[in-house]
């Protein structure tokens, strides 16, 4: 599964910029152009593994937003122009990873995110759930000793309900989280693949249909 990571920059060239080398560097950007868009689509879709924020947003500041983020443990970097003293400090006594100051090499953009995923990612490279142990970094599912074979989008599915457990998630989410936010396909294409799902993983009862919205993964 690509690793996404939540964008927040108000200046469209630089977060277009930013996007372009993170596809390229096999991530997945989702921007926002202000904070309070940010903050809002949280509540629904938190599952980023770093996030890059901006300090001077419209609507609601980078260290608001910080603060809206802090509840999920989503590791940040702050991305900004403002390169006092003070705003250094706060940012980074307030818990962010790392403060970078524009202008920037995209190479040691990259090679400073690396560093920051690669410190956060020890306890979350296992998921257990429903008596499955799911492993993110070696793609693989197991039940006891038993190894699972999922397809790809199966896989990334199963994580996507699994890191989502008893919350319940709409098909469009699915389908952006998935499949990608440019995806064209219809919301059929995630009851193809949780019946499959299902079925291999005999989870009949504990995926749960949520009439007119989507799916959940009870636990």
């Amino acid at each position: 599964m690509k690793k996404r990571v939540m964008v927040v920059e108000d200046e469209e060239a630089i977060a277009k910029m930013i996007a372009m080398n993170l596809r390229a560097a096999g991530m997945e950007p989702v921007i926002f152009y202000d904070g309070e868009a940010a903050s809002q689509s949280l509540a629904s879709d938190h599952n980023y593994q770093i996030a890059l924020l901006d300090i001077m947003l419209p609507k609601k500041d980078g260290f608001a937003v910080f603060e809206d983020i802090k509840p999920y443990g989503i590791p940040v970097i702050f991305l900004t122009a403002k390169d006092d003293l003070d705003s250094k400090i706060t940012g980074l006594q307030g818990g962010a990873e790392d403060y970078i100051v524009k202008p920037f090499e995209v190479l040691e953009l990259l090679v400073r995110m690396e560093k920051v995923m690669e410190r956060n990612k020890s306890t979350d490279d296992i998921l257990n759930v429903c008596g499955l142990e799911i492993n993110l970094s070696e793609h693989r599912v197991k039940r006891g000793t038993e190894e699972i074979l999922l397809k790809l989008k199966e896989f990334d599915l199963l994580v996507v309900l699994a890191q989502n457990k008893n919350t319940a998630v709409s098909r469009e989410q699915l389908l952006s989280l998935v499949w990608g936010s440019n995806y064209l396909g219809e919301t059929r294409t995630v009851d193809v693949h949780i019946g499959q799902l299902r079925k291999k993983l005999n989870l009949h009862k504990e995926i749960v249909t949520v009439p007119k919205i989507g799916y959940r993964l009870e636990d």
